[in-house]
């Protein structure tokens, strides 16, 4: 197992043999793993050309080091606990050796089906244990897993299927979500009426809700596992083979897939979940995303199961039945470490005390946040109230492309800095770039943050599509990978992320491409042009403002906004549903046709005094009724 870092003197002398040595350093990280052969090569790159190869020539599968190697020492231990949505439900437990046989079996389900190493499969699930045992299943027989997030809609579903042509879907019937049921069975039949790579879908039963099952196509999860044994061999794989795709927004309108491969990611999930929580044999750890986002394949899937941890999967809200759910679970099975994102944080800060003060969470030792920089205001909230004090906060900063967690505090070990992120960890070189492209030394300064040596978790392609991949992460700064995000230094040294640079927002911890939703609405027949983009919200962290410009003009502007939500909702998914949408005459342009986003944003954040220099614009006036109209 690997072993963790101790002290702030052990992690600046850690930090300073990753950097000198970087191939020695991530070997002996490695070599605490179980492989079938071990590596040639340490590590290759090119980031010109986007060449990067981990641990080649090794061969290995990720769940014999999730699952098999913790079989003869810690079989019995719980390997997750899962909370349903109603509390009137009862909880399920995996112990590792039953986690095992379950993967196991769901595995030879997906062989009897005709998956083979290298084919693509789709999971569409709600938060199940069987969306964990799912993607282990496919892990374990090669294939690659692509996770669409159950919010999202049928358009976006196929979409995705699609582009990384998947030959068979795992779904649900429905899904539970506070008060709601979701017919997840439905809106993937719509889906696949477009998805011709689909022979196969397997249909789990969660909500007991009527569904169709098409003969021939549709088969029963609990029917295909009563078929099959619990012994399943894992298929061996190349370092470099992919491990799954996951798809994110960009500053399009098409979402890319990720690309994630085996080795390399392997070393840094578990590398980073055992550093920066500081996890202990025993700990009952809780990371509260779904597993649809990057968050939950790295920090309630493999990142745990790699460290023979205990990790608990939650169906519901925070909300429901009421405020204090997420402290009520912390209270029932003694969490340790809890992981959230600061939109629950703030959402949960909105209600009385009491709802946090009515539990006992004597037994929390580490709170984290993740998905956006958390603001001081909450972050106080969450340290004196939920933490007493007594809980260092990991404010951690990483994406989807990035694969783990890349600049964070090490918990009890770095010093804290309300809103900043501090320090990145070992392995990880940050840079900051200015607008020419040259670094940007010393502290106490701001720019564009980039990385420039490459880490095991790293991007290494989007699916079907590698110069998208060079273009979008690689062009902007020749020889570093760019992050899209701002960043300040201060004069200790310390890292705050201060925003996307590009046409990104970042709703409640999670990245939607202003594109995409513009491309969304001009699917309404009377949308001529939208422009979309970002506004400080108080719960959300950002917020979505669309301006519209329709014809014919519509009588009932109510009625309309409400024609274009339901657009969003059918394209995309609820997610990205506009907060504010505005309807004008026209959109402020350059001479060359080039929607001024800037002047836009100044004005749903409400700065109207800051839009400079408007004279030049092909028509100014446009800014004084926008500005008039702004809601």
């Amino acid at each position: 197992m690997i072993k963790k870092i101790e002290s702030l003197e052990d992690y600046k002398d850690q930090y300073q043999k990753s950097v000198e040595s970087p191939e020695q350093f991530w070997s002996e990280i490695a070599n605490t793993f179980s492989w079938r052969k071990t590596w040639d090569r340490v590590v290759d790159w090119d980031f010109k050309d986007l060449d990067v190869k981990w641990f080649s020539g090794a061969r290995l599968n990720i769940t014999e080091n999730c699952l098999d190697r913790h079989l003869d020492t810690n079989g019995d231990k719980i390997a997750i606990i899962w909370e349903p949505n109603d509390p009137k439900e009862s909880t399920i437990k995996y112990s590792y050796e039953e986690l095992h046989q379950e993967v196991c079996r769901f595995a030879n389900v997906l062989r009897k089906n005709g998956a083979k190493k290298g084919d693509t499969i789709c999971l569409y699930m709600p938060m199940v244990p069987e969306l964990a045992i799912a993607v282990l299943a496919c892990a374990r027989i090669g294939a690659i897993h692509s996770v669409v997030f159950a919010g999202f809609s049928a358009k976006a579903l196929s979409d995705r299927i699609n582009d990384a042509k998947c030959s068979l879907l795992v779904t649900a019937d429905g899904s539970f979500r506070g008060a709601k049921t979701i017919g997840l069975k439905e809106i993937a039949d719509d889906a696949l009426e477009s998805c011709p790579s689909i022979h196969s879908t397997i249909v789990y039963q969660r909500t007991g809700q009527p569904i169709n099952m098409r003969s021939g196509r549709d088969l029963w999860w609990h029917e295909e596992m009563e078929k099959v044994g619990e012994n399943c061999d894992a298929e061996i794989m190349d370092s470099e083979d992919p491990l799954f795709i996951l798809y994110t927004s960009g500053s399009t309108g098409k979402p890319k897939g990720v690309v994630h491969t085996t080795a390399g990611y392997m070393t840094y999930a578990e590398y980073s979940f055992k550093n920066v929580f500081q996890y202990e044999d025993g700990d009952v750890y809780w990371c509260t995303a779904d597993i649809g986002w990057i968050t939950g394949h790295s920090y309630i899937v493999y990142g745990p199961l790699l460290a023979g941890a205990t990790t608990l999967m939650f169906e519901g809200v925070p909300t429901w039945p009421d405020a204090g759910r997420f402290w009520e679970i912390c209270a029932k099975h003694s969490v340790n470490v809890f992981y959230t994102a600061p939109t629950a944080i703030r959402a949960l800060q909105a209600f009385d005390d009491s709802f946090v003060l009515g539990h006992d969470l004597s037994a929390l030792k580490v709170l984290g946040t993740v998905g956006e920089p958390i603001n001081e205001e909450a972050w106080q909230w969450y340290h004196e109230l939920v933490g007493k004090e007594n809980c260092p906060i990991v404010d951690t900063w990483w994406q989807t492309e990035t694969g783990g967690i890349m600049i964070s505090p090490l918990a009890g070990i770095t010093p804290l800095k309300p809103s900043y992120a501090t320090l990145p960890l070992p392995g990880i070189q940050p840079c900051l770039m200015d607008a020419d492209g040259n670094e940007i030394e010393g502290n106490d300064v701001q720019g564009n943050l980039c990385i420039k040596y490459p880490w095991p978790s790293m991007i290494r392609t989007t699916w079907g599509d590698h110069e998208r991949c060079k273009n979008v992460y690689f062009s902007n700064y020749e020889g570093y990978y760019f992050t899209g995000d701002g960043c300040r230094r201060d004069a200790d040294g310390m890292y705050r992320i201060t925003g996307r640079v590009d046409d990104v927002i970042n709703v409640s911890g999670h990245r939607i491409g202003t594109a995409e939703v513009e491309d969304a609405l001009d699917e309404h027949s009377n949308v001529v042009e939208a422009a979309v983009v970002g506004y400080p919200h108080d719960i959300k962290g950002q917020g979505i403002y669309a301006y519209i410009i329709c014809s014919p003009e519509p009588e009932d502007v109510d009625a309309f906004r409400k024609e274009l939500l339901e657009v969003i909702v059918e394209q995309i998914g609820p997610i990205a549903k506009p907060d504010k949408i505005q309807v004008v005459s026209g959109l402020p342009k350059t001479r060359s046709g080039k929607i001024m986003r800037r002047i836009l944003r100044k004005i749903a954040e409400g700065a109207t005094d800051q839009l400079g220099d408007t004279s030049t614009l092909l028509d100014p006036t446009v800014v004084e009724e926008i500005k008039s109209g702004a809601l």
